[in-house]
């Protein structure tokens, strides 16, 4: 509708790549199972962090961390420079949908989360 906006859109050349992403199998097929093993080691990082991890078959993962509030962790992962999303939404106003990145950047995150954790502990 006229009032909704999808944040996630996808412009003329975005649309080209994904299509020659997907023509290019064995480049694809490397890219995602690199994507899948990401994300496995992320959810684990974030489980044994205390985190609540939901499934997931994307390429982010929702968290929800029961010591800690999701919107105050969300602006300290920004003031680190680090963009996740929270929700203002009722149901899931408590999880961080987290992007999957780059082995490099995760480790950013994951090494982030675990400063951000420490420094609040009483």
């Amino acid at each position: 509708t006229r009032d909704s906006i999808n944040s996630y859109t996808l412009d003329c050349l975005a649309q080209t790549a994904a299509a020659a992403a997907l023509r290019a199998g064995d480049w694809f097929e490397k890219t995602r199972q690199k994507i899948i093993a990401t994300r496995e080691r992320v959810q684990s990082e974030l489980s044994s962090m205390g985190f609540i991890v939901l499934p997931s078959s994307a390429n982010f993962v929702f968290a929800s961390h029961p010591s800690y509030d999701a919107a105050q962790l969300a602006s300290s992962l920004r003031s680190a420079g680090l963009l996740v999303r929270h929700f203002k939404m009722d149901r899931i106003d408590q999880f961080l949908r987290i992007s999957i990145g780059t082995d490099d950047e995760m480790n950013i995150l994951i090494d982030s989360l675990a400063e951000i954790l420490d420094y609040n502990k009483v």
